[in-house]
């Protein structure tokens, strides 16, 4: 059985070193695996078939309270949008993920105030592996017409990675998130495998290229790895003075 699967594979790549000597397409088709069928939403920001929606506008039963994973996320929803609370803290989805495409569209008040990074500061950790700021952030940010250090603008990998662009709408404009995440790996050991990277596009600008990661996030000192598994989503209440920002149209397609 061994010598005919040989002997059928060498005939089957011979017929194809065939073909292309005699300049025939067919001999560069590949027909299978075929890609599984996926029903895109009516425009670019609706959720596809096989998207998990996290956040459609009424409720929060697919999240929790960061803090404490047995309470619910005590955040407002109203009106379909969903506002931070910075009184109850972060929130984090129930569901762990590895890798995925993330979709979320948030607004800063139009009547923000502060200034750097008092104005709106929040952010999106693609993988929450603690109780406190523990992950690794995308930082939300007012940065139209406000100044602050590049590592921790709009759009930045915050104190690792320094966004492509500025891609800021005016306050009280909804903005959105397009992200590919790619989770990094663990040995056996714990010591690092692959480290992560992301895509991030900003209202359809491109902010970070498949951009690799140094680590986690940390607001003092160098970032570092610690292992970790599928981890769970976290939109943060960064508890600054100013008026709380607003999320909606959340969805994750696992890859």
């Amino acid at each position: 059985m061994k010598k005919y699967v040989l002997t059928t594979c060498m005939a089957l790549t011979m017929a194809a070193s065939q073909l292309l000597a005699q300049g025939d397409p067919k001999a560069t088709e590949v027909w299978s695996p075929v890609p599984k069928i996926v029903t895109p939403g009516k425009t670019a920001a609706d959720a596809p078939s096989d998207a998990i929606v996290l956040f459609d506008g009424t409720s929060l039963d697919k999240w929790v309270s960061t803090n404490d994973n047995t309470k619910p996320a005590d955040w407002v929803v109203k009106k379909g949008i969903l506002t931070v609370n910075k009184k109850a803290g972060n929130i984090q989805t129930k569901q762990s993920f590895t890798d995925y495409q993330l979709h979320l569209e948030w607004r800063i008040p139009k009547n923000i105030t502060g200034e750097g990074q008092l104005r709106g500061n929040s952010g999106v950790f693609l993988a929450s592996t603690g109780a406190g700021d523990l992950g690794y952030e995308i930082q939300i940010l007012d940065c139209y017409n406000n100044t602050t250090y590049v590592n921790g603008q709009t759009g930045s990998v915050y104190k690792q990675l320094i966004p492509l662009a500025n891609a800021c709408k005016q306050p009280g404009e909804w903005q959105t998130y397009d992200i590919i995440w790619t989770a990094p790996r663990f040995n056996t050991d714990g010591s690092l495998k692959s480290p992560a990277r992301v895509t991030v596009l900003h209202n359809g600008v491109l902010l970070q290229n498949n951009v690799e990661l140094k680590g986690a996030t940390t607001y003092i000192g160098a970032p570092v790895y610690k292992a970790h598994g599928a981890s769970p989503i976290k939109l943060q209440a960064h508890g600054d003075p100013s008026v709380p920002i607003s999320f909606k149209n959340i969805w994750v397609r696992e890859l």
